[in-house]
């Protein structure tokens, strides 16, 4: 489980400091042509710097643009009298991408506060209802990311993505709270998602308890067909942490065995066995959903603090979020987040509790899960032992 953070990281800190400091500074200003009600504030930052985008809307000018076309084309949100599409959404975006509370919104947008809540509730329908589009199943083909390293290929070559939970504050009622209450003490809503390694969320699953462990999670999705989770496909497999059941279709590290990264640095910390390979190779891999989680979290700080809303909205912005996290990906491959998570040290990603919780399976597939990670750590050892130097 993450870790959460209770106060925004630099990078937030520095883009909430441009916000304030642009947006004051274009207020502030005479701009004769404008008056209060004209979208100045609108104009200054789609007509500014790129940086000032990124800044105040949380992604790129023609990412934004692109996105407020489609909801335009589509229907799903409409310009009234007054507020264009551009600046629901804009409004949508501070609120989530810059955590801001309603009455500063209502400044920044010269809106009344019913017209911020309603924006706000309009636009957060719109993009959910765009998830079914974005978060899509997994390629059945090997991942290019796998395909083209010879530390996975052929290994690794029927992985299709990754699973792991993700613990988000909450604001409940004081009637739910022990049930909400993690074991670190937090109030939160566990999140269940899989992601694959072009860092794509493929399905997510918010609103569960912060008490219900990660397995109970996967094992209520694979029996309730209603929440769409995509069916692995036979010899297919997802890489799963140590908090859950190595079993058929979901490949857990050797438990007992050194796994993360640190444990590894240095040449006097090779790996000494077939599962310690194992261990470390699927630990590179599996990184990939913390970097999705960081990128997230950092695009959207209101999922680290708990929002002032009814459970059901905390629960659908979680949806929102990864939705937009998809769609700017295949929008902008330079975005500056994604661009940014690849420089980062394993060090600087959240931290994750990773205890096996229960059994949730039967014995037949344990032993197919079993049988196949021998199969992948025993090959990759003996590829590992006759090529040293591609350590």
């Amino acid at each position: 489980m993450e870790d959460f953070d209770l106060e925004l990281d630099e990078m937030e800190l520095v883009a909430a400091a441009a916000g304030y400091y642009y947006y004051n500074s274009i207020t502030k200003q005479p701009h004769p042509s404008l008056s209060p009600k004209d979208s100045g504030f609108m104009a200054e930052v789609l007509e500014g710097p790129d940086e000032i985008c990124r800044d105040m809307f949380r992604m790129d000018k023609h990412v934004f643009h692109k996105l407020c076309d489609i909801l335009r084309q589509r229907g799903m949100l409409r310009d009234t009298a007054g507020v264009m599409i551009e600046e629901q959404l804009a409004i949508f975006l501070n609120i989530v991408g810059l955590n801001e509370r309603n009455r500063v919104i209502q400044e920044r947008f010269q809106h009344s506060g019913e017209t911020i809540s309603r924006h706000f509730n309009n636009v957060l329908k719109a993009v959910k209802s765009l998830s079914r589009e974005f978060l899509q199943p997994p390629p059945l083909t090997t991942p290019p990311e796998i395909l083209n390293s010879s530390r996975f290929y052929p290994h690794f070559k029927d992985c299709i993505g990754v699973i792991d939970g993700l613990q988000i504050p909450a604001n409940v009622p004081a009637k739910d709270q022990s049930r909400f209450r993690n074991k670190k003490g937090f109030l939160s809503q566990n999140v269940l998602a899989a992601c694959t390694f072009d860092l794509q969320f493929i399905f997510v699953y918010p609103g569960w308890e912060g008490s219900v462990a990660d397995c109970r999670m996967l094992r209520a999705v694979l029996h309730d067909p209603d929440q769409n989770f995509p069916q692995v496909p036979t010899a297919k497999y997802y890489l799963v942490d140590s908090g859950y059941i190595n079993m058929e279709g979901f490949i857990a590290p050797y438990p007992g065995v050194r796994y993360h990264l640190h444990e590894y640095r240095g040449a006097s910390q090779l790996p000494r066995n077939a599962k310690e390979l194992f261990n470390h190779r699927h630990s590179c891999l599996r990184n990939v959903i913390d970097r999705c989680f960081h990128v997230l979290k950092t695009r959207f700080p209101i999922l680290k603090l708990a929002p002032q809303y009814a459970f059901h909205i905390q629960r659908d912005i979680v949806i929102a979020a990864c939705v937009l996290h998809n769609y700017i990906q295949k929008e902008e491959k330079n975005d500056w987040l994604f661009a940014g998570i690849e420089g980062l040290a394993e060090e600087e990603l959240p931290e994750f509790d990773e205890q096996p919780e229960m059994q949730l399976t039967s014995s037949i597939q344990e032993q197919i899960g079993s049988e196949l990670r021998d199969s992948i750590a025993a090959t990759m050892w003996n590829d590992f032992m006759s090529r040293w130097d591609e350590w």
